[in-house]
């Protein structure tokens, strides 16, 4: 299984850039989101919504 190709904001690199190791999870409140680290710095990455 191919992991997709997820786009983020990095709040520290202040840009747009595609997740690294993105692992699709649930929130607490049953919302889908997307987990995942920046290629550049290393910082958590996340976004809302399904993948």
């Amino acid at each position: 299984m191919a992991a997709k190709k997820v786009e983020a904001y990095c709040v520290k690199c202040k840009a747009k850039k595609v997740m690294k190791d993105a692992k699709a999870i649930t929130m607490k409140n049953g919302r889908p989101a997307t987990s995942g680290v920046c290629p550049d710095c290393g910082c958590k990455m996340f976004r809302i919504g399904k993948a």
